[in-house]
């Protein structure tokens, strides 16, 4: 199979499997993004691996587990005492790397937390997008027009990127991304936010815009920290899961700053706006 094959054959699976789970049952979200979070932390911990860093990667795949299924549990079933067990591990963590007689004990903490904060914590935060309202109902239409805006702005910026690209947006740590392309990116997202916005009655069209722009700031954001982190490690993927679109970071790396964004949002309108 050609490369061209390999990438567009891939990207069909990793859309369908997506876009089955935001749209096709709360469970299957769980098993979906659960599974995604959990490659995404492993990823992230064999990066820091390539910086001559330890992680605990066992405990710290245990606990990213623990956040997804907490914050899972907290909307659908209103069971919140599973966050107690998080605390619990995030504690053994130090203590844990009394007995590993590793070297550097002290950026192996801090790159076991660093996984669960970047990777970890954003994809569990996706549940508070699929259920916003405590009202236990799985409003699978915005955590999709937020997937869908995020590739909304990597498409508008890619194509006005390679047509009118002449300014260099951040050089230094990605040297393709131009200022025009960032501008067809935001203008082609504020554009399908209100196009959505028709379809979806969840949030009015200024909070989608909202979101949009959200989205155009921190999922560029997003994708530089991810390119700053793989050029500190002279790599060009983070990783190989997907064959000719890399790894799950860099699929998900506007995502990681995105989710917590908006989950901010979401609770300034759920409290006073709702």
């Amino acid at each position: 199979m050609g490369n061209f094959s390999t990438r567009t054959f891939s990207a069909a699976i990793f859309a369908i499997v997506l876009l089955a789970g935001i749209c096709l049952h709360p469970f299957v979200f769980l098993v979906v993004f659960l599974s995604i979070s959990l490659m995404g932390t492993y990823e992230f911990y064999q990066l820091a691996k390539k910086a001559n860093c330890s992680p605990q990667v066992y405990i710290g795949l245990f606990v990213a587990t623990l956040l997804f299924i907490s914050c899972f549990a907290a909307n659908y079933f209103s069971f919140t005492s599973i966050f107690l067990l998080i605390g619990f591990f995030l504690v053994l963590i130090p203590i844990i790397e009394l007995y590993r007689k590793k070297k550097n004990p002290f950026t192996n903490i801090a790159f076991t937390f660093l996984g669960l904060l970047y990777v970890a914590l954003p994809f569990s935060l996706l549940n508070y997008m699929a259920f916003p309202f405590n009202d236990q109902e799985f409003h699978f239409q915005i955590i999709l027009g937020v997937f869908i805006m995020i590739w909304a702005n990597d498409t508008g910026a890619y194509v006005f990127g390679v047509t009118f690209g002449k300014h260099r947006l951040f050089e230094r740590i990605s040297p393709k991304k131009s200022w025009e392309g960032s501008i067809g990116g935001a203008i082609t997202t504020l554009v399908i936010a209100y196009l959505y916005s028709l379809y979806s009655h969840d949030l009015t069209l200024i909070q989608w815009l909202l979101i949009a722009i959200i989205v155009v700031i921190f999922g560029s954001l997003g994708d530089l920290v991810e390119s700053l982190f793989k050029r500190c490690i002279n790599i060009k993927d983070s990783g190989k899961i997907l064959p000719g679109h890399g790894g799950v970071l860099d699929r998900f790396d506007a995502i990681l700053l995105v989710s917590p964004m908006v989950f901010i949002l979401l609770e300034v309108i759920k409290e006073f706006f709702h």
